[in-house]
């Protein structure tokens, strides 16, 4: 494991809507924080893959931690079994933000060399913002 900023994985169930998120929010923070996606399953069907979390999280781990944030129902299981078989190996943490909305403001913090605390506050801070 490296040192750097936090890790971003972006949890769904699709896997054009976790790249296309991860892109958004890549752009966002100029490629400064690691982020990685896992969607779909193993054989590219809708879904979440155990598997597929635990390569992402691997490819952005660092001393910093990692911040998983989910898009809703089996994601958000996929990742507590991950995080419960995980048991400390890596430092990572479930968020419970709006998918597109947190990953922005997620990325921007670990950009900005937040610690994981302050990434997973700026992505939840995200749930209250009006869009209008």
């Amino acid at each position: 494991m490296t040192s750097g900023p936090v890790g971003i994985v972006l949890v769904s169930h699709s896997a054009l809507l976790a790249e296309g998120a991860a892109e958004l929010a890549a752009q966002m923070c100029a490629g400064r924080a690691p982020i990685a996606h896992a969607g779909g399953t193993d054989d590219g069907r809708l879904g979440t893959s155990i598997a597929l979390l635990e390569a992402a999280v691997r490819a952005v781990a660092s001393d910093a931690g990692v911040a998983i944030i989910p898009d809703l129902g089996s994601s958000v299981l996929t990742t507590m079994a991950f995080l419960e078989e995980l048991a400390g190996e890596v430092k990572a943490v479930i968020v419970d933000a709006p998918f597109v909305e947190g990953a922005v403001a997620a990325v921007v913090a670990a950009a900005a060399g937040l610690p994981l605390a302050d990434v997973v506050a700026a992505a939840e801070e995200t749930r209250g913002l009006s869009k209008l």
